[in-house]
């Protein structure tokens, strides 16, 4: 391939006695002219390279077909109205519905499919959505209230919304919510003043108890981090804390009881329950005690004294239900298979029904219901499973001795290797759970291998398992994916040049130290708007609110961890690098994409190989929810670049 030009600058700069050099600064202006010739240049490149893949045009109408399974989340219930967001087959975006009427379809509003539907939350009574709408994938929501009888708005826009959590007072005349690391406000309809409730640089988390007397607040750093948690009395305006800063990851809620529950990693890594007074909040009592093998996820409480708890097991879920006054499990709860389920909702008033939605390798997210008079499991809507795939969960040993697990899917095969697609995420305490995902079937079906590990700095093993992959704990993770793909090379699943990577945002941090880590392992790899210049990633996107997480380049001692594998500062001129496809957004405003474009136009001046190293731009999407069908395209041109480079044979018409 002949590449763009790209001049590099003779620039370094001097931090804290480092010399980090940065030849490609000039394509972090997006508005440069410089910048946008260079980008069109590298768009016409990966559009010719992309009408030469075989796999494409296969990829896409299967990819388009599995699409139609349609989603589904679990219903919020509001006295008799029941409020679900779902998608039909063949919908670009969930559509908000009360009682099957449809209250909000982003496609009616904006026919182009670039506005979606970021975040909900319907008032106590059920006459009221606050919703929030974001366009071309920016995040940056606008709140606005709708009367569901009339389908008008009533009030708003609040602006700088991103994803705010809201909770309304009874009545419905006035609701908390955030401003994006701003701080808490409360917000009276009609009014164009809000009050502050808490403010100052930080993530916040906000919620109400049912009878609207009490209100919760958490405030930490930057997602993962640990949180400080207060609790306000609003009849009174006395405000206590729970927990302070520092100390750990919590949340907490006051039940209908009246009790205050805390669910907390403080001297429990793996998370316990615990409950205490309001009028003395931080004065905890263990409920339910950490277990030493699962993580605590969630839990809810049912009526009949009774507490539903969900657990994960080296990143499968568990549900049991135990005695709310001692904590003790009584029986669980079979789960229709070895998965993964989401958030537990019940009724606000109260009931013995609890609902959340089931999902795993091969079987589409569907929600289930749950009856605690009986224990009875049913199906409230869900989708069929796919046949002829098997599951297993692999256990490999990382570099330093650490056992680590490893799902691997695919369909039965003769014992010889396969091309193979690994991913893996390995930061903010988020875990990679088991879920289907049409890309992931298209590339099974096809005869192919995928291997999801379940990395340090994840929360698979709890927060123990994340601190050991943060900060100067980072090149744990590395080492652990390179520790599982030499297991499914030694254990014959696939080899060298038939393994393709795939990551997504610090994921994409993972392929990046990957391609420059050990560019010899793999044949191709997928970096989906990455972070890769750890020097300056603090400068743009969210990158300020990272720094508990990776660190900080103002301080000597981090900026040494991060340059130790900052992905662009480790290119290395004369490499014969992977087959690499860079897929970047336009509108991102959690990863800025310059990240990927230096790290492009460096490996391109770089690589003496033979593969190619490209990349692909959307001017008008975000790193969020898009519409469906731009997703489709997105992961077809990602698969079928996979194939290619990974040699998946392309099967007879």
């Amino acid at each position: 391939m002949k590449y763009p030009d790209a001049h590099r600058l003779p620039l370094v700069d001097d931090l804290h006695g480092h010399q980090v050099p940065d030849p490609y600064r000039w394509l972090e202006d997006a508005a440069d002219p410089a910048t946008t010739a260079w980008l069109a240049e590298q768009e016409t490149l990966w559009r010719d390279h992309a009408a030469t893949l075989p796999w494409r045009d296969r990829m896409l109408a299967r990819l388009t077909e599995l699409s139609r399974t349609g989603s589904v989340n679990p219903p919020v219930w509001r006295g008799e109205h029941c409020f679900v967001l779902r998608r039909a087959a063949g919908e670009e975006h969930p559509v908000l519905y009360r009682d099957d009427e449809v209250l909000l379809d982003p496609m009616r509003l904006d026919p182009t499919g670039l506005t979606t539907l970021d975040e909900w939350q319907p008032d106590p009574e059920g006459r009221l959505v606050a919703y929030q709408l974001s366009r071309r994938g920016e995040e940056r929501a606008e709140l606005r209230v709708m009367d569901v009888r009339t389908g008008e708005d009533v009030d708003g826009p609040l602006s700088d919304c991103r994803y705010s959590p809201v909770a309304w007072l009874p009545g419905g005349r006035a609701f908390y919510y955030v401003r994006s690391r701003a701080g808490v406000y409360l917000h009276h309809l009609g009014n164009d003043t809000d009050e502050e409730v808490l403010t100052g640089l930080a993530s916040y988390a906000v919620s109400l108890s049912a009878d609207g007397r009490w209100l919760i607040v958490a405030s930490a750093p930057g997602p993962g981090t640990p949180n400080e948690l207060w609790l306000d009395d609003l009849t009174t305006g006395e405000r206590r804390q729970i927990q302070p800063g520092g100390l750990a990851r919590s949340a907490a809620a006051v039940g209908r009881d009246g009790r205050l529950y805390v669910l907390t990693d403080l001297d429990a890594p793996r998370r316990r329950l615990c409950t205490a007074d309001p009028a003395t909040p931080d004065a905890w009592k263990e409920l339910v005690p950490e277990d030493p093998e699962s993580v605590l996820a969630a839990f809810t409480i049912l009526d009949g004294n009774r507490l539903l708890v969900s657990r994960v097991r080296h990143a499968v879920s568990e549900l049991t239900v135990h005695d709310l006054d001692t904590g003790r499990p009584a029986v669980p709860v079979k789960l229709p298979g070895a998965g993964t389920i989401g958030p537990l909702t019940t009724r606000p008033e109260g009931g013995h029904e609890a609902w959340f939605f089931y999902t795993d390798a091969v079987t589409p997210a569907g929600v289930w219901r749950y009856d605690a008079r009986d224990g009875a499991l049913s199906v409230w809507e869900a989708s069929l499973p796919v046949s002829g795939v098997q599951s297993r969960q692999i256990t490999f040993t990382s570099r330093d001795g650490t056992d680590v697990r490893m799902t691997v899917i695919a369909k039965p095969g003769d014992g010889r290797p396969r091309p193979c697609i690994m991913t893996g995420y390995g930061g903010f305490g988020r875990s990679l759970m088991p879920g289907y995902a049409a890309d992931s079937v298209a590339w099974i079906e096809a005869g192919g291998v995928l291997a999801v590990a379940g990395l340090r700095g994840g929360c698979e093993e709890g927060e123990a398992w994340h601190r050991a992959g943060m900060r100067e704990n980072k090149q744990n993770v590395f080492d652990d994916f390179i520790a599982a793909a030499e297991k499914l090379v030694a254990d014959g699943w696939t080899t060298p040049d038939r393994l393709g990577i795939w990551g997504e945002s610090n994921g994409g941090l993972l392929i990046g130290a990957m391609l420059t880590q050990r560019p010899d392992l793999f044949a191709a790899a997928v970096c989906s708007a990455p972070i890769l210049d750890m020097a300056r990633y603090e400068r743009s996107g969210l990158g300020a609110s990272w720094s508990q997480e990776y660190g900080t380049a103002d301080v000597p001692e981090e900026l040494a961890w991060m340059l130790a594998y900052s992905p662009y500062h480790r290119v290395a001129e004369g490499t014969a690098y992977p087959a690499t496809l860079f897929t970047v957004f336009g509108a991102d405003t959690r990863v800025d994409p310059l990240h990927a474009r230096k790290m492009c136009a460096a490996m391109q001046w770089a690589d003496i190989g033979e593969r190619p190293i490209v990349l692909r731009h959307e001017s008008d999407v975000g790193h969020g929810a898009r519409a469906v069908s731009r997703s489709v395209v997105l992961a077809a041109d990602a698969l079928a670049f996979l194939a290619e480079h990974t040699g998946l044979p392309l099967p007879p018409s």
